[in-house]
């Protein structure tokens, strides 16, 4: 926790700590937090009932507008519910080259086991024990003269390094323009007919023919003098672009030039985004574009 919170400190960080919390209101990493001027809420230590406390927690985590939850040494197996509600937006930090030894006394493991390299692992958090995607590692050697409190200590250090790095590597990706359109691509080719073309040098999505296809989906980087990226996808006319503009201007916008045509455009370099909406969105334009053949025949 204080390794994330001192690199958030660096200029060109990408995230800020907002928030300190733990199942137990006594723990020695509040007061600190507290102490570098962090916001902290103590929670009552969990009851028999610990479905009281995780309901609790995403009340809390809501009402201060997280983005992303990075555990440090939160050692309570989480229910399936929470877990689903922070999918992709929930990390942990686990003192192994996962995918081996997973759960606890992990150092005590690796010596039984004779190996010579150790490390720690940034992984996203799923249902399953330590079994999230791999975001990260670091090795660290054995030396022959190791105990497991040791290794641990060692292991910490190097932990501490990671943990600031690969959580800012993973939030910076939502604003990194290749990561996004690789990630539009993925869900608009999952469409029937589609193909990728750019259009006037930008990444584009097409449906029809080789020879005879019209966009759908392009995507949109800080054109005319704009700050965001996003992706321009048809709507049903101006009625409609005006409502969804209305209705959420964070999310969607009128892009220059395009707009007159009935493109609107989403942005998509923020923090959670709604990847299921946006495929439904460019369903929609997939739609009102697709040649009739191709939608009388039972079209997606």
């Amino acid at each position: 926790m204080a390794a994330l919170i001192y690199a958030s400190r660096a200029d060109d960080c990408p995230y800020e700590v907002a928030l300190v919390t733990g199942d137990n209101p006594e723990a020695p990493g509040l007061d600190l937090a507290e102490a570098e001027g962090v916001q902290v809420v103590r929670m009552p230590a969990p009851a028999k009932d610990k479905s009281q406390y995780f309901k609790a927690l995403q009340t809390v985590l809501e009402d201060h507008s997280i983005d992303l939850v990075a555990l440090a040494g939160f050692m309570r197996i989480l229910p399936d519910d929470f877990v689903a509600r922070w999918e992709g937006r929930m990390v942990n930090i686990h003192p192994s080259l996962l995918p081996k030894h997973k759960g606890l006394k992990t150092h005590h493991a690796c010596l039984a086991a004779g190996e010579t390299v150790r490390g720690g692992t940034v992984h996203l958090v799923t249902p399953d024990l330590d079994s999230g995607e791999i975001l990260g590692q670091v090795e660290v050697a054995v030396l022959p003269s190791d105990t497991p409190e040791t290794l641990a200590d060692r292991v910490l250090i190097a932990e501490h390094q990671l943990y600031p790095h690969v959580v800012s590597q993973y939030l910076s990706r939502t604003r990194d323009f290749d990561w996004i359109t690789n990630k539009v691509g993925e869900l608009a080719l999952t469409l029937p007919k589609t193909h990728y073309q750019t259009s006037h040098g930008s990444p584009g999505w097409k449906v029809g023919t080789q020879s005879s296809s019209k966009f759908f989906a392009i995507m949109w980087n800080r054109h005319h003098g704009e700050e965001s990226i996003g992706i321009l996808v048809k709507c049903s006319g101006q009625d409609e672009m005006a409502q969804l503009i209305d209705a959420d201007p964070d999310i969607y916008f009128r892009p220059a030039y395009y707009g007159p045509s009935d493109w609107v455009g989403i942005t998509l370099d923020r923090p959670s985004v709604d990847w299921d909406h946006v495929a439904d969105r460019l369903a929609q334009s997939w739609e009102l574009v697709a040649p009739r053949r191709l939608l009388e025949a039972g079209g997606r």
